[in-house]
């Protein structure tokens, strides 16, 4: 088993480590220094500069004026003798007064040194009298009050701005009563996990379906902030689900608190907090969902306070400070992570009128343009501090993924202005064409890993989301090429059935290879198992909605029946360790996302086309529908963080 500090991360998601139970190691050493001692040091730094300037008074002798008060001051000297004004020479005003006062003065500040170095002097031996625990406590005191402070800025009320013109946001009911009964099978899968999570793991991050009880990994940090909640309101909104979904409502509005100590993955927090909340409040209306949107993502800026611009991984909300993964390439951010950030930034911008959200994500962009690229790939990682690539290896999977979909959702969100984001979308796609996509000895396309100059001939499921966006991104393509793009999303759909298909549970693998004899099937045991992944169902819907071949809705069944019969249990859903295996163990974590993407696609796939219409909605990486700003009717056109 590959220990969790080797696994990597994933672009479009952080998988849980060792099948779900596991999380990353922190590897950062902390050099901690007691209270008394830092104290010390910032007294004799302020005993240094009472000293200094005893010594260093200016003389009196040199110098015609010193002194505190604004009584004397420097005023120009006008010469009006020959007729003009020459204000090069400066009289000094009151020099006729006393010398003797001049020296008082002096005195009068010497003294008033000597007297804040003594009393400096005293309050510095009170501290030192007391003990550890009165010092912490005087500094928490001073904590709680910025904070305090904090949520005072945070509750200013946001400008007003008019709702995009929204359609699509219910119904979608099929007229067929076979396909509204699979429809209606779904809403009721969901219901499960949503009852479940209701009862046992209620304001946890996730649920333990088995152990019945609250789950969380480090990419949420230490605290509960009930990211399955977050993750699914929109889901159940467009599922009608209204009842749970002012539950939801309820929890964030009362118990949605930031301001904790607790170190979060900006990237799964943006996609799953901000995208979450503020789907919900397109949906829904709901100004709470807009306010917390803006809270958390005022948490997340202080990220981008680095070198280059480029965010941390990780930042503490409380503390603002911020760091990579250890495992990632000698400290380097991951471009799946600092480049999915570009769709909810833009709506915050929009939504507040602050353009620092939107500045953030563009000085990004920028610099990505400016840098080289290996034969036109994006290596997966970049180092925050130098502004240069980490070791050149590539993959439309984990690390690298929905950086390349967020350069088309860019375009798309913006009513198709953004054409740098288009073009940076086709470039980066004709590399990855010619680089990484080959057909296996069997005729099955598949998109390999580009690892130190040398293509590797596996794909992971997340990879398989790019079926979808090949077809998402074929109408706009360059040079008439939309049905080279349609056809190679059916083929990557193709492929990633049958890794579903060849597996016992009719469930796919976390990566499967394309060496030798073996196509489509997983090698490696920590690579064969399942934990309620949304990729390939994602794919199905996009191919469904741009060709309505019923194949899409028949393999989307397939694996709704398969995720119930395999992964449910009586307290939820569960993930599989082993595909391969007709009795296999169950890793006991129901995942956000399971709610948030995977079951919301299947809805979507059993609904008319009317529902959340792509002509209107862009979904952000965990699936979280935001609106097309149309310039036509929006405010945008006025707002200077879009322009």
């Amino acid at each position: 088993m590959t220990t969790p500090a080797l696994l990597p991360l994933s672009g479009r998601r952080l998988p849980p480590l060792n099948l779900g139970t596991s999380s990353f190691p922190h590897h950062r050493a902390t050099l901690r220094l007691s209270e008394k001692f830092i104290l010390l040091l910032i007294l004799s730094a302020f005993i240094t500069l009472c000293f200094g300037a005893f010594f260093f008074l200016p003389d009196s002798s040199k110098h015609k004026r010193f002194d505190l008060g604004l009584e004397d001051v420097l005023i120009p000297h006008v010469d009006t003798s020959k007729g003009g004004k020459n204000l090069g020479s400066f009289l000094i005003h009151g020099q006729g007064h006393d010398e003797h006062r001049h020296r008082e003065e002096e005195e009068r500040l010497r003294n008033k040194i000597r007297a804040d170095h003594e009393k400096a002097l005293e309050e510095a031996k009170e501290k030192l009298k007391k003990s550890r625990d009165e010092i912490q406590a005087e500094i928490q005191t001073e904590k709680n009050k910025v904070v305090q402070e904090l949520k005072k800025k945070d509750s200013k009320p946001l400008p007003p701005v008019p709702l995009p013109n929204l359609i699509g946001i219910n119904s979608g009911e099929p007229a067929d009563p076979d396909i509204r009964e699979k429809r209606n099978k779904i809403k009721e899968m969901m219901k499960h996990a949503w009852d479940n999570y209701r009862q046992y793991g209620w304001g946890h991050n996730e649920l333990k379906p088995i152990a019945r009880k609250g789950h969380s990994t480090n990419i949420f940090g230490n605290s509960q902030m009930g990211a399955t909640i977050v993750d699914a309101l929109d889901t159940l909104y467009i599922m009608g689900l209204h009842d749970e979904f002012r539950e939801g409502q309820e929890w964030i509005d009362k118990n949605l608190d930031f301001s904790v100590n607790s170190e979060v993955s900006v990237f799964e927090v943006n996609i799953r907090f901000i995208g979450g909340l503020l789907a919900a409040y397109y949906l829904s209306g709901q100004e709470v969902f807009k306010i917390k949107a803006v809270q958390l993502a005022g948490k997340l800026l202080p990220a981008f306070n680095t070198p280059t611009g480029i965010p941390w991984a990780m930042v503490n909300l409380k503390s603002g400070v911020g760091r990579n993964w250890g495992w990632a390439s000698a400290g380097s951010s991951i471009l799946a992570e600092f480049g999915t950030l570009h769709m909810e930034f833009v709506h915050l911008s929009y939504l507040t009128g602050d353009p620092v959200y939107y500045n953030k994500v563009m000085h990004i962009r920028k610099l990505l343009q400016k840098m080289d690229r290996p034969n036109g790939l994006y290596p997966n990682y970049l180092n925050p501090r130098t502004g240069r690539w980490g070791q050149h290896h590539t993959s439309v999977g984990g690390l690298g993924d929905s950086f390349y979909e967020y350069l088309l959702k860019a375009w798309l969100m913006s009513d198709k202005m953004d054409t740098e984001a288009r073009k940076m979308y086709d470039d980066a796609i004709e590399a990855i064409e010619k680089h990484l996509i080959r057909k296996s000895n069997g005729g099955l396309t598949f998109i390999g890993e580009w690892k130190n100059g040398h293509l590797e001939r596996k794909m992971g499921h997340l990879t398989c989301f790019a079926g979808g966006m090949f077809a998402l991104g074929a109408d706009g393509s360059r040079d008439d090429k939309a049905g080279h793009y349609l056809q190679l999303g059916a083929e990557i759909a193709h492929t990633c059935h049958e890794s579903y298909d060849r597996t016992t549970l009719k469930l796919g693998p976390e990566a499967f290879k394309f060496d030798g004899g073996v196509e489509a099937v997983a090698v490696r045991q920590n690579e064969k198992y399942y934990i309620l992944r949304p990729e390939v169902i994602e794919t199905y819907w996009y191919m469904w909605r741009f060709t309505h071949d019923p194949k899409y809705r028949q393999w989307g069944w397939e694996a709704a029946q398969a995720i119930d019969k395999y992964c449910r249990v009586s307290g939820g859903f569960s993930g599989v360790k082993d595909v391969y295996s007709s009795s296999p163990a169950y890793d006991d974590v129901q995942q956000s996302f399971f709610l948030a993407e995977t079951l919301k696609y299947l809805y979507l796939l059993f609904s008319n086309d009317d529902l959340l219409p792509l002509d209107n909605w862009v979904f952000n990486t965990e699936a979280h529908p935001l609106p097309v700003l149309h310039l036509a009717n929006t405010t945008l056109s006025g707002n200077p963080a879009y322009q």
